[in-house]
């Protein structure tokens, strides 16, 4: 016995017809809210990024409601990963952004060159990076946004 399934192209047709209608993102978004940031989650992403535990900060790093000064002290944390999570955090401020162009971690810098929002002077600062790494990202990202 066949754990595989052959269906007519009657029953192919018929599934296709009752198939549920594709909704848009922004339908998605409008049938379920997100809830309101509140300054209790604003407490918390406080809490979470004072954490010893640098997972427990990468997820405040990671965050698209952490406070600006928030992503300023997790853009200097010790630990990379932390680091690279601001570096491809799509909210995180375009100074902090910036802070992270000469991030000693080629992981971080790999990071801030596929974020779609880093500042082209930083783009074109990391174009010159010295890994070979990151500059692939960066010509790669480039082709991506002129295809």
């Amino acid at each position: 016995m066949s754990c595989i399934r052959f269906n007519t192209a009657a029953q192919r047709q018929a599934m296709r017809d009752h198939c549920p209608v594709m909704l848009t993102s922004k339908e998605v978004a409008g049938l379920h809210p997100a809830p309101p940031v509140t300054e209790s989650k604003i407490r918390r992403l406080r809490l979470l990024a004072a954490d010893t535990n640098p997972k427990i900060r990468e997820s405040a790093a990671s965050s698209h409601h952490t406070p600006e000064e928030v992503f300023v002290t997790l853009a200097k944390d010790t630990d990379e990963g932390v680091r690279a999570c601001v570096a491809r955090n799509e909210t995180a401020p375009r100074d902090v952004l910036r802070s992270l162009a000469d991030d000693p971690s080629e992981r971080v810098r790999g990071f801030l060159a596929v974020n779609l929002f880093v500042p082209t002077d930083v783009m074109q600062r990391l174009a010159d990076d010295p890994s070979g790494i990151v500059r692939g990202l960066v010509g790669w990202k480039s082709a991506l946004l002129h295809a």
